[in-house]
């Protein structure tokens, strides 16, 4: 195994950051508005709305995740394993991204149909840039703390995407559209994905790869997949994304309907009077992107505290405990009443510092674990163990998306009534609390089976560091 420098420049950090920026501009787009953008927007009925994100998830997720970690691997050329697929998906996972956003006028079932072809594009092309996207930062170093620094700066840029698109979405739509959301919704994201391409070309040549494993490491897609499935914290980390990401997707895609539709429009409006805003077309609209702002302004805080207490008492348990910090303030969200507008902004500021601890972390626990699986296996493939993180992900998403849906189908949301039934905003109120606490709880008790804690994690890298030489 080759490592020619551990440490990192600060050119190098952001610019590997640019590329998560860049692909969450996409993805934070798809928790936070997919459902939306399908039932509201370019009003798909969301009982198809349902299948289209669940088994067109399902596909992606499944079938090529793994193999897309599989080829990755086992691409050779003068930039490296990874680096590569940056530049060659960087221009299709743009133009693929605008149109699955796009919203050409079909019929009903023509509608239906371009969605799930255009999600399914959009999905293979993210796997295809991300994935060895997130592979490249196992190898990029071998440095467990410049990996802990990494991962930092590059969620710093993720919560910058997060906030563009959970702030200023909604009222750029507004006002680029002239009132057509529809017209807006792609307009805008048509901007943003231009910035996102350019982004991912400045990583592309911006970083380089320096854990290179040795031709005698190499093994066979059998090797790769027995591996795997030896390897309990790789088997955790995937059940424990998945969770993750079911939550991150399912209160994500519900907060705009919990606006629109159980809290009190008149209340958010003096709400934002008394904080300063006094020129808004639409309250629950601009409060939910407050809302959002708040949110992601105390989850960047809290990463800026994650390497530290990292480094010094270890992912695994900062991360458990940070996480169950920030379950217990969304379930608060339950028991506000509509006109409980400030409180509803306090808690969602707390929440956010403490899951924001964990942001950082999860990713960089994957990368722990290709070092963990190149410790008990004497081989490397990066990519194949962060297919975990991706499988997991797109599992989240869809799990999450088609719960969103289908809770509002089930409760018989109406996109066309100005007001909803009790039994649809109480379910409103669920998916965003309880339903979205349960998934968080189960991965907390998933990581005491969960066995690369501190001390593992430094004998890990010393034995590496030694034999690599």
């Amino acid at each position: 195994m080759n490592t020619i420098s551990h440490k990192l420049s600060v050119k190098e950090k952001i610019g590997y950051s640019l590329g998560d920026f860049s692909a969450n501009l996409v993805f934070q787009t798809l928790m936070t508005y997919l459902a939306y953008f399908y039932t509201d927007i370019y009003e798909i009925p969301a009982d198809a709305a349902t299948a289209i994100i669940f088994f067109v998830g399902l596909f992606a997720a499944i079938l090529f995740n793994p193999v897309m970690g599989m080829i990755a691997d086992r691409t050779k050329t003068r930039w490296g394993k990874y680096r590569p697929w940056i530049l060659w998906t960087a221009l299709p996972f743009g133009i693929i991204s605008v149109m699955a956003f796009s919203t050409p006028d079909f019929s009903e079932q023509g509608k239906i149909i371009y969605a799930a072809i255009t999600y399914t594009l959009l999905l293979i092309a993210y796997a295809a840039n991300n994935l060895p996207y997130s592979a490249l930062s196992g190898v990029i170093t071998g440095d467990m703390a410049e990996r802990n620094s990494l991962s930092s700066y590059r969620f710093v840029a993720v919560m910058a995407a997060q906030f563009i698109v959970q702030v200023f979405m909604l009222p750029l739509m507004l006002y680029v559209g002239g009132g057509d959301k529809a017209a807006g919704f792609g307009t805008t994201m048509t901007y943003l994905i231009i910035v996102g391409t350019i982004f991912l070309l400045i990583t592309f040549w911006t970083t380089k790869e320096r854990v290179i494993p040795k031709p005698e490491q190499e093994s066979s897609i059998g090797q790769d997949l027995s591996d795997l499935f030896k390897n309990r914290p790789w088997i955790i980390m995937l059940l424990l994304t998945t969770l993750v990401f079911v939550t991150l997707a399912l209160k994500g895609g519900m907060y705009i309907y919990y606006f629109q539709n159980y809290l009190s429009e008149s209340h958010i409006a003096d709400f934002l009077g008394n904080v300063g805003f006094t020129s808004f077309d639409d309250a629950a609209e601009y409060g939910f992107s407050l809302f959002n702002a708040g949110g992601i302004i105390f989850m960047i805080v809290g990463i800026m505290f994650s390497k530290g207490l990292a480094d010094r008492f270890g992912k695994r348990d900062v991360f458990g405990i940070a996480l169950f910090l920030s379950t217990v303030f969304l379930m608060a969200f339950y028991f506000y009443s509509p006109e409980s507008i400030g409180i509803v902004f306090i808690t969602q500021i707390l929440h956010g510092f403490f899951y924001g601890i964990t942001i950082p972390l999860l990713w960089a626990m994957i990368a722990d674990v290709a070092d963990y699986s190149e410790w008990k296996n004497n081989r490397r493939a990066t990519a194949i163990i962060f297919s975990a993180m991706m499988v997991g992900l797109k599992l989240g998403l869809t799990f999450g998306g088609a719960l969103t849906t289908g809770i509002l189908s089930s409760y018989g949301y109406d996109p066309a009534l100005s007001s909803q039934s009790p039994e649809t905003t109480n379910a409103i109120k669920l998916s965003i609390s309880f339903f979205a606490a349960i998934p968080f709880l189960i991965g907390i008790g998933l990581l005491f089976f969960y066995e690369i804690n501190k001390k593992m994690e430094v004998q890990i890298e010393q034995d590496l560091i030694t034999r690599r030489g």
